[in-house]
């Protein structure tokens, strides 16, 4: 039991590392050199395909290839022009060579109340979910969890290091160790 919970300490700490490098590498990196873009889920118009809490990775994508049952993520036209991730359920490709959509939550009973305009060349498509980052993402920058961070990874680690040092004893630095009587006995080897 002991050695299993020696081994779980031993490995929990560079999986987590190695996770956390992941995500940086994911939402930071990744997306400028790959040119794709992440967007945190808040509501639950979208479930249950997309769960709040998910982050929904998205692809620029030319507005002339658009098709009903697409999600797109988009800035609504109205309101406090705040970005969604809905479904296409109309599309119109008008004279003037916009694209007209009106966009539905899955789980909304209605279509949304407005029609946005495409002007541009692109819009942003769905491309993938990965389900809880954004919950993690928004638990990491909570004002309690960021001050544990800051303080406490680094006290910890101050704690792991003294008390490796600790262990090892009073080896001296010729290789020598002290006898029984506090005498320099030569090391053996």
């Amino acid at each position: 039991m002991l050695k299993a919970r020696r081994l779980l300490v031993r490995t929990a700490g560079p999986v987590l590392l190695a996770l956390a490098a992941a995500a940086i590498l994911f939402l930071a990196v990744g997306s400028k050199i790959l040119g794709y873009r992440t967007s945190t889920v808040f509501s639950a118009s979208m479930a249950p395909t997309i769960t709040p809490g998910s982050v929904v990775v998205t692809v620029p994508t030319p507005v002339n290839s658009l098709k009903p049952g697409d999600f797109i993520t988009y800035k609504i036209p109205v309101e406090d022009r705040r970005v969604e991730t809905h479904r296409i359920v109309e599309l119109a490709r008008n004279a003037d060579g916009s694209t007209t959509v009106r966009t539905k939550g899955d789980a909304n009973n209605d279509a949304d109340p407005w029609l946005a305009t495409f002007e541009g060349d692109t819009v942003d498509v769905h491309a993938a979910t990965v389900p809880h980052l954004g919950t993690a993402i928004r638990t990491l920058r909570e004002p309690a969890v960021l001050m544990a961070l800051t303080y406490g990874a680094p006290g910890v680690l101050v704690v792991v290091m003294l008390a490796r040092i600790w262990r090892k004893g009073p080896d001296a630095a010729d290789g020598s160790r002290n006898g029984a009587d506090g005498a320099k006995t030569p090391a053996s080897g």
